[in-house]
């Protein structure tokens, strides 16, 4: 994470930059009991949130979850019911969207067609009555920063949808505002150019130091991006962590059903002990309090020993029942003695396909204590 002062705009990104100018510092952002509904339906429900001056927090979830909504609070486009939101010591519920100092990427970017490059780019500055050549100069330093130095001139519809993204982020940042939010912003692009810009983005946040608020529903992108995410479902918030805390210490199914794929095998306390079936399970970390507990297996964390193999801790014998070959790996599906289902996905070297066990196979699966996590089995109340 980064935080505190930044010089001037980046240079492209991924390489150092020149020290020339000092831009504002970037702004904590405090979000107090937020609620905004629609009709009988709660879009954001009494949501608490700090984010961190010059973090790079996500907004997680699925479809309707209320991430998007949250967004468009902090941007001042959407007035919820009642909450507060203070942007450093600044209350900003009711400041209009262009007097928050916060810089906008959409999701279709909001391009205009018939201007320029440079056009689309100074609008902001335009708006702020900026003067015409420092306005030029500003325009030119941010599309440097997004590696589009000389494309000014350029008409909207000549350029890429990659170009394109960046160009909505070129205008987002050339007033240098103190926080960016972000809604999707990478959704329409293909997958290759869509991981290498996730790189780029980190990057550039790095550089210019903002605080920053992306929406996403895509959990990889999420994990790739941020210092901290925020999982949103039902219009509240299910846990903020950081990436690796939430993919190795899911607070909930929902958390752990969206984050990766699982398996989720039933578990219940006997004495002091957590028993799957009659087996005793040997944990390296806390038990949750909760009357229903589910241990969540990550497919990549088991090992897969057949009947007569070596010995393993937290061994379940299943029989398999499906495996996909997905060219670097395989998928492996088994079913325990009491019918739940587990998968495990292993890496495809030479000779492992031939060696893989065959459908109605018995085999054990192994699961060392550091991976052997229970999390809280209750549904998740709306």
């Amino acid at each position: 994470m980064t935080n505190g002062r930044r010089n001037g705009f980046a240079a492209p990104f991924g390489k150092a930059d020149t020290v020339t100018e000092t831009t504002k510092d970037a702004l904590p952002i405090s979000v107090r009991n937020v609620t905004k509904t629609y009709g009988k339906v709660f879009a954001l429900n009494d949501v608490s949130l700090d984010i961190r001056s010059g973090e790079f927090l996500t907004l997680l979830g699925p479809s309707g979850s209320g991430k998007t909504t949250l967004l468009m609070v902090l941007a001042g486009f959407t007035r919820p019911d009642r909450g507060s939101l203070k942007f450093g010591e600044r209350e900003v519920i009711r400041t209009a969207p262009h007097l928050r100092d916060v810089g906008m990427v959409f999701q279709n970017y909001a391009l205009f067609p018939h201007m320029t490059v440079a056009g689309n780019v100074g609008y902001p500055l335009r708006l702020r009555n900026v003067p015409k050549a420092e306005a030029a100069r500003r325009i030119e330093r941010a599309l440097e920063t997004v590696q589009l130095g000389g494309y000014g001139d350029r008409r909207i519809d000549q350029l890429s949808g990659g170009q394109r993204q960046r160009v909505a982020l070129a205008r987002s940042i050339v007033f240098e505002p103190r926080i960016l939010l972000m809604d999707e912003p990478l959704s329409a692009l293909d997958k290759k150019l869509r991981d290498r810009m996730q790189i780029e983005l980190r990057h550039l946040h790095e550089k210019l130091g903002m605080t920053t608020v992306y929406v996403t529903h895509d959990q990889r992108e999420a994990l790739t991006m941020s210092d901290r995410i925020a999982v949103v479902n039902h219009g509240r918030i299910m846990q903020l962590a950081t990436p690796r805390e939430l993919y190795n210490q899911p607070a909930n199914r929902f958390v752990a059903d969206f984050i990766g794929d699982s398996s989720f095998l039933p578990v219940r306390r006997q004495g002091d002990v957590v028993v799957f079936g009659d087996q005793k399970l040997i944990l390296a970390q806390p038990v949750p309090d909760s009357p229903t507990l589910l241990l969540m297996i990550r497919p990549e964390r088991i090992r897969l020993l057949r009947e007569g193999s070596g010995e393993g801790l937290n061994l379940f014998a299943a029989t398999v029942s499906e495996v996909v070959y997905q060219g670097d790996s395989f998928l492996l599906y088994a079913r325990t003695d009491d019918g739940s289902e587990i998968a495990m996905r292993g890496a495809i070297r030479e000779g492992t396909v031939s060696a893989l066990p065959a459908i109605g196979e018995r085999v054990r699966l192994s699961l060392d204590p550091a991976d052997t996590v229970l999390i809280d089995g209750e549904e998740v109340r709306r």
